[in-house]
């Protein structure tokens, strides 16, 4: 099977070319095949694995599973690599191209110098603030600012986002230690509080318009950027007036960096760069 190794700000996927249909040998079992193929000893190696589809309702439809084989409703960075890998690879030579995910349509804006994609933007719709939907067992319609117990008696303080997947966000003052960190992302991700699971992002403030987050993703553990994470940041720090609507803030991951737009309509636009590590066969 022909695949492309594609990462943006060090989310690193393993893609699949799907708009000719799923090869067997994934379409047989597509969590395993995910567990397999990301397995950066035994198989590729990535966040876990997309497959780019054909739609009828968009111009292409992505489907990506965790490296822990779950399937994922949206994925940021996985999006702005898709809009690179769809142009550059010749199935589009649109600059504004539409993208079925199971969080809804997904619209992608392409910075192109007519051959390369230079940057693609992500409309990733309005962010979800509403505690049933993201969803977060609360008594309250939303969850903001809200102080939660861990099993070990840790206490955390946060804002839950929806961007079409559950998120917590946490400011701290200082960086969070790398102990504190393994300990407690995996513990905040089956917290109570969250039916679905979550992710977790810790941040701290530079200035309004700069962000540092380490991020724990529910079903993969940390990795070094994630795209629904940043935006869900930006939010919570605008709720909290740690930033600003309208204006362009910078998401510093370990992996990079990625501009997140959080408007005063509630629409949330994501901005990265995506790149193509290498290709290959692979046989499972």
């Amino acid at each position: 099977m022909e695949f492309t190794k594609m990462e943006s700000a060090g989310n690193d996927y393993v893609y699949f070319d799907c708009t000719g249909g799923i090869p067997d040998e994934i379409a047989k079992d597509i969590p395993a095949a995910a567990i397999k193929l990301s397995d950066r000893h035994f198989g590729v190696g990535g966040d876990g694995i997309v497959l780019i589809c054909k739609s009828e309702a968009s111009d292409f439809r992505m489907r990506m599973f965790n490296n822990d084989g779950s399937e994922g409703k949206m994925c940021g960075n996985a999006s702005i690599c898709i809009g690179k890998y769809v142009y550059e690879h010749g199935l589009t030579d649109k600059t504004e191209v539409t993208l079925e995910t199971l969080s809804g349509i997904k619209t992608l804006n392409l910075e192109t110098d007519g051959k390369s994609v230079i940057s693609t933007s992500v409309n990733m719709g309005k962010a979800i603030l509403t505690a049933k939907e993201i969803p977060v067992l609360s008594d309250e319609d939303t969850y903001i600012n809200k102080k939660i117990t861990l099993k070990n008696g840790v206490r955390y303080t946060g804002t839950a986002v929806s961007m079409g997947n559950p998120h917590f966000v946490i400011f701290t003052e200082d960086e969070i230690s790398e102990e504190e960190f393994l300990r407690d992302g995996k513990l905040l991700e089956f917290h109570k509080s969250f039916p679905e699971r979550v992710n977790t992002e810790f941040v701290t403030i530079r200035d309004r318009s700069h962000l540092k987050m380490r991020v724990w993703e529910r079903g993969t553990g940390e990795t070094l950027a994630c795209g629904t994470g940043t935006c869900a940041t930006v939010v919570a720090a605008v709720i909290n007036n740690y930033a600003d609507y309208d204006a362009e803030t910078e998401v510093e991951v370990r992996g990079g960096k990625l501009l997140v737009t959080y408007k005063e309509d509630g629409t949330v636009i994501l901005k990265g760069f995506g790149r193509e590590s290498f290709s290959g066969n692979v046989y499972l």
